[in-house]
């Protein structure tokens, strides 16, 4: 499916910028601790954006409801997990820090869906 091609595409892009923006516009303006969970935040967001290109190019062959799924799993960990400890980097606001969880169980369904679709299905 062409929009988790196009979404992977989108979070790559979206990853790098807030990478360097945390680099670069960030350092000397939160603390060290937070910079490290800025740095997590982009870090998870990268290797999700490579799953969710995965995705993309598996729903291209195999039109198979579960990689989908998968796709929609790793996109809301993407926004919860990486979404969470951006703000939370930021503001230090602890209710976004107990969001952060939620994403990682989304992160881990999504990786179990495509498990189980590749032994099912290819």
């Amino acid at each position: 499916m062409k929009l988790f091609l196009f979404l992977g595409v989108l979070n790559g892009f979206i990853a790098v910028a807030l990478g360097a923006f945390g680099a670069h516009g960030l350092e000397g303006k939160i603390t060290e601790k937070a910079l490290k969970t800025w740095e997590k935040a982009v870090q998870y967001q990268m290797f999700h954006t490579s799953a969710l290109l995965v995705t993309g190019l598996l729903l291209i062959k195999y039109q198979v409801t579960t990689i989908s799924m998968a796709g929609w799993f790793f996109l809301a960990g993407i926004i919860l997990f990486s979404g969470s400890l951006y703000i939370y980097s930021t503001t230090a606001i602890k209710t976004f820090a107990m969001i952060t969880p939620i994403g990682g169980f989304a992160f881990l369904i999504g990786w179990i869906l495509l498990g189980y679709a590749t032994l099912k299905f290819m």
